[in-house]
């Protein structure tokens, strides 16, 4: 749908209402089957846009305005590289698929500098202690991100039909950068994970009765598998306790959300009176940092991260034991 559609005025000369542009652009996202979560931080980037050079309409603004939006985001909000980095394609996708203007060279953007830091890794004794103070879904997501690498949202939204206890592998399905990847599952894993895979089925067993569908499930697969939603096969394994009416009006049940895992680790790094800045993230960094202390070849380790660039699994030499050349300090030999 053009943006005209959009933008034309419904009676006489009123104005033009601001959230036509937000509309265009949620509905070329759809057409191009952009992930939800980039649609809520591609439009947040362009409301901000228009409201730092508000009165201004995007189709009045070219390169020198972008410019200056993304130089104050580094200079006046201290955001991060890859935070501008994201706003920068923001409006770059706003030019191109909504107001097809596409964008030339920008030039007196402010980059933003911010040395690299070492990640946070935990001792294998910390990690003991962590998952000894958790319980439930929350205790088996922080052993599956440190037994097989995944991050935080692969792990919450993981379905039935990509864990396979017989090889003793996971499968991440459109992993950051739309990429799919295989992954070791540890065998302290299993016991927990078999009990709640037993408590999924029987939750989509339930929803199959009552008519609750799924998140996550394009209307494509939908028409394609008309029973796809009562198939425990693409059940979450870990699902939510509620459930929700989107927008169709179609009742759906999404997996476990990700503040209840960050918010049960949070409190068990509190009391367990880790000094570190530990997160759920941790746990994947400890997955790497422990993989390759062991003797583990980086490559083999950047493959179940699912890194494209090999300099990104470089960052875990840097907190070895030994270092990242494997030398020995000379305070040792004292």
């Amino acid at each position: 749908m053009p943006l005209s559609a959009f933008d034309s005025q419904s009676q006489g000369d009123q104005p033009k209402r601001p959230a036509r542009l937000l509309e265009a652009v949620r509905y070329r996202l759809h057409q191009l089957r952009y992930a939800r979560r980039t649609e809520e931080a591609y439009v947040c980037w362009i409301r901000g846009f228009v409201a730092f050079h508000r009165p201004k309409h995007p189709r009045e603004m070219r390169e020198p305005e972008v410019a200056d939006y993304l130089s104050h985001l580094a200079a006046d909000r201290q955001v991060a590289a890859a935070t501008q980095t994201q706003a920068k394609a923001a409006l770059e996708f706003l030019y191109r698929h909504v107001l097809q203007r596409p964008l030339e060279q920008l030039e007196g953007v402010r980059p933003v500098h911010r040395p690299p830091r070492v990640p946070v890794v935990l001792a294998v004794s910390e990690v003991r202690t962590l998952l000894e103070l958790l319980e439930g879904p929350e205790r088996l997501c922080a052993m599956l991100m440190y037994g097989s690498g995944l991050r935080l949202l692969e792990c919450v939204s993981l379905r039935v039909k990509d864990v396979d206890v017989a090889r003793r592998e996971i499968v991440v399905r459109a992993g950051k950068g739309g990429k799919d990847r295989r992954t070791p599952l540890a065998d302290s894993c299993i016991p927990a994970l078999e009990r709640q895979l037993v408590a999924a089925k029987a939750q989509s067993d339930s929803d199959a009765r009552h008519g609750v569908a799924r998140t996550g499930i394009g209307e494509s697969l939908t028409r394609k598998y008309p029973t796809i939603h009562s198939n425990p096969a693409w059940a979450y394994v870990f699902p939510a306790a509620r459930t929700l009416v989107d927008d169709a009006g179609v009742r759906r049940r999404h997996h476990l959300h990700e503040t209840v895992i960050q918010r049960a680790v949070k409190l068990a790094v509190q009391e367990a009176g880790i000094g570190k800045r530990a997160t759920c993230h941790s746990f994947r960094h400890s997955f790497a940092t422990h993989l390759l202390e062991s003797g583990a070849d980086i490559r083999t380790v950047q493959e179940l991260l699912g890194h494209t660039d090999l300099r990104t699994t470089m960052i875990y030499t840097h907190v070895l034991n030994k270092g990242g050349l494997g030398v020995r300090s000379p305070a040792d030999r004292l």
